[in-house]
């Protein structure tokens, strides 16, 4: 069965299709979700950061939610094996280490803090050497320039241990052993990645949407689009065909790693802006060497249209999936063509900023 978990301003919606429909309910009520990840070895595990509640586990697919990490007690003495920030900002699980029967859990929160768990999210530790890189005393989100976020986390699909972070904003940062030690951001990377992908058919290579595009408006030579093929140590650029540059979501065919999406806007205010009138945003498509393409067919007008998130089916190849505050999307042809979802769609959702969108089957 395929479910689809939208992580929205205001709540969790839980999508699950049976016999041909389409069924959503509504979970999380009244939270503003960040990031959700399902656990690789048991898929009905799911964890779900929120932007001042903290993190949450289902351990039904979705149906039922507890919280962890107990980022509540401020007057409390911490103990050390907790989250004690109420702000999740990244979540992910690895597929490469597993801990009593569970993925490894890494959690990210604002401030800018990494935290790991071998026990399901009932212990965490705090990867304490992240906040000492020399990079740190850069980073700045600026919505909010006094503090800054991890904002993205993507564990190695291949190499155990390995796991790449990006602090919004100010470095893309690397881990060979779990988050114990770190390599701070490398000459050339992205400054400002807000989603990261890796393919496990291809090995050290990264996916990187950014914001550093926008400095384009600038004059600066800065890209949207950064690609690695080292696993970070090298980058290039290949944005032939791209006429925005503020990239925000990223997605990858299953079987392909050379079919990419992105979605693109030409700045930061029209990408975030859900309740004006300047949100523009399009969708773009790369297969191998080819130029970017831009797609329209199916999507919805691209003004007043949030930059949206996108998502790739987790085996079947050409399937992808699209969010933004006009509905959720699928295409079965590599992005050229998409039709609506048919769920229902509130009102008050079309002036919402959507913030993650994830696909699982079991």
């Amino acid at each position: 069965m395929l479910h689809m978990y939208l992580a929205m301003e205001q709540a969790l919606l839980v999508v699950r299709e049976q016999q041909g429909k389409w069924q959503a309910e509504t979970r999380l009520a009244g939270m503003q979700t960040t990031c959700v990840a399902s656990d690789p070895f048991q898929p009905e595990r799911l964890y779900c950061g929120t932007f001042g509640r903290g993190l949450w586990r289902s351990l039904d697919a979705g149906d039922s939610w507890h919280p962890i990490g107990d980022p509540g007690k401020a007057m409390d003495a911490y103990h050390d094996n907790g989250i004690p920030h109420a702000q999740i900002t990244s979540v992910a699980v690895s597929s490469t280490e597993k801990a009593g029967g569970y993925g490894v859990v890494y959690a990210g929160t604002e401030p800018a803090s990494l935290y790991r768990s071998e026990d399901g999210g009932e212990s965490w530790q705090d990867l304490k050497t992240l906040r000492d890189l020399p990079s740190a005393s850069s980073w700045s989100f600026p919505p909010r320039p006094y503090t800054n976020h991890v904002r993205w986390i993507t564990p190695d699909p291949l190499v155990a241990g390995r796991l790449f972070v990006a602090i919004e904003a100010g470095a893309l940062i690397r881990s060979v052993d779990g988050g114990q030690t770190w390599m701070d951001r490398q000459p050339g990377g992205p400054l400002d990645t807000h989603t990261l992908r890796m393919h496990p058919r291809v090995p050290d290579r990264l996916y990187s949407a950014a914001g550093d595009g926008f400095g384009r408006m600038h004059g600066r030579d800065t890209h949207g689009y950064n690609e690695s093929l080292d696993a970070g140590a090298t980058w290039r650029y290949p944005d032939a065909g791209l006429q925005y540059h503020y990239l925000w979501s990223i997605a990858v065919d299953a079987v392909d790693p050379d079919t990419i999406l992105i979605s693109a806007s030409p700045g930061p205010g029209e990408a975030h802006r859900a309740h004006s009138q300047e949100a523009l945003s399009f969708v773009y498509r790369k297969q191998g060497e080819a130029p970017w393409q831009k797609v329209t067919e199916g999507l919805p007008e691209p003004h007043y249209t949030v930059i949206p998130v996108l998502a790739n089916h987790p085996h079947q190849a050409g399937q992808f999936y699209m969010l933004s505050n006009k509905g959720l999307f699928s295409s079965s042809d590599t992005g050229l063509h998409w039709r609506p979802i048919d769920i229902p769609w509130s009102p008050t959702y079309q002036h919402q900023h959507q913030q993650a969108l994830l696909i699982t089957e079991h």
